[in-house]
């Protein structure tokens, strides 16, 4: 250590050997449990590692806290917090104590004078104590919470640390607290929050549907009378028109039967069933030629003649398209005698 340091802190000859014993197999942990603040007998002190106790000791307490410094590596930081009601002496050094009220470290400070209340000033005033251990785990580093007092900086980190973390209550329908977000639509989950998304997928689906507040404006409008049915006449307009007796007792009905009874269409249905269907064109006639001949779709006469002989019935022509074909009958005996047509005469 340079000889130059006016203020300085180190461990005591007892410090290291409790630090020692507590790296050996089965060694226990040194626990600082007090920590004391003295004048040096109102001059500057000059500590060593034979020291071990104060110069001149002004007041004790328990230690208010004992952190590991998270910027410099095997640091650990050991906290007194003096209230704003003790004082009446100057701080020019301060000590640390174990579990067996042993002096482990000490250090000179820069002298500040403690004031009583009564004095016309009075402060909280925090010392601090920066040990540098080689092994971290040879220290208790929990003390007694009972005794911890919160200074503005140990707030100030602990809502800091607290706002990084995810500790935090979950919320509820009665209180305020983490929620986590979905983006469901169909869901009745009441311990999560509407994304954006889902948000907008729901007022999507309720702008393709004609607003409500136009049909309740619209209902509202109209003076409810007898024997009246309210309909809509466009977007957001209604009316109303007449629901008589008629339609009342249709309505009434119970099943499509009792309606198309009290309809009158009972026979209708029935002559309806019978009636042929275009589908079938004309396959499901039961009698085809006889079909035929009621609608003048085919003819027949009968000719007597007295002579003997041929004679020409009669001349079809029938257009096809492009072409026309004519078929002639012929009755009689006596038509082409000897031709092969006379067979099929």
């Amino acid at each position: 250590m340079p000889a130059s340091l006016k203020f300085k802190t180190v461990i005591t000859d007892y410090g290291k050997q409790r630090l020692v014993a507590a790296m050996s197999p089965g060694g226990t942990k040194l626990t600082l449990t007090q920590m004391a603040v003295g004048d040096g007998g109102g001059n500057p002190t000059n500590p060593d590692t034979t020291s071990t106790a104060l110069v001149n000791e002004a007041w004790r307490a328990a230690v208010n806290s004992v952190t590991v410094d998270k910027s410099h590596q095997n640091t650990i930081i050991v906290e007194l917090l003096i209230p704003a009601e003790v004082g009446g002496f100057w701080v020019r050094e301060a000590g640390i104590y174990d579990e067996f009220n042993k002096l482990v470290a000490i250090c000179s400070l820069p002298a500040s004078e403690k004031p009583l209340l009564e004095q016309g000033s009075g402060r909280a005033q925090t010392v601090r104590m920066t040990l540098v251990i080689s092994d971290l785990s040879t220290i208790n580093i929990t003390i007694d919470s009972t005794t911890i007092i919160a200074t503005n900086d140990y707030v100030d980190n602990s809502l800091k640390e607290h706002e990084k973390s995810r500790n935090h209550p979950d919320a509820t329908l009665t209180d305020k607290g983490f929620v986590q977000l979905s983006s469901a639509t169909g869901s009745t989950d009441e311990t999560k929050a509407a994304t954006p998304k889902a948000v907008k997928a729901a007022m999507d689906n309720a702008n393709k549907r004609q607003p409500g507040n136009e049909n309740l404006t619209a209902l509202s409008s109209l003076a409810g009378q007898p024997d009246k049915l309210p309909y809509f006449t466009n977007k957001g307009a209604m009316s109303l028109a007449e629901f008589a007796e008629f339609m009342r007792t249709m309505l009434s009905k119970t099943d499509a039967a009792s309606v198309l009874e009290y309809l009158g269409l009972r026979e209708t249905i029935n002559l309806a069933a019978g009636a042929l269907q275009k589908d079938q064109n004309g396959a499901d006639i039961p009698d085809k030629k006889q079909f035929v001949r009621t609608i003048g779709a085919v003819t027949s006469n009968t000719i007597t003649l007295g002579e003997s002989g041929w004679f020409k019935i009669a001349t079809v022509v029938m257009p096809q398209a492009t072409s026309t074909a004519v078929i002639k009958l012929y009755g009689g005996a006596g038509f082409n005698t000897g031709s092969s047509e006379q067979g099929a005469i």
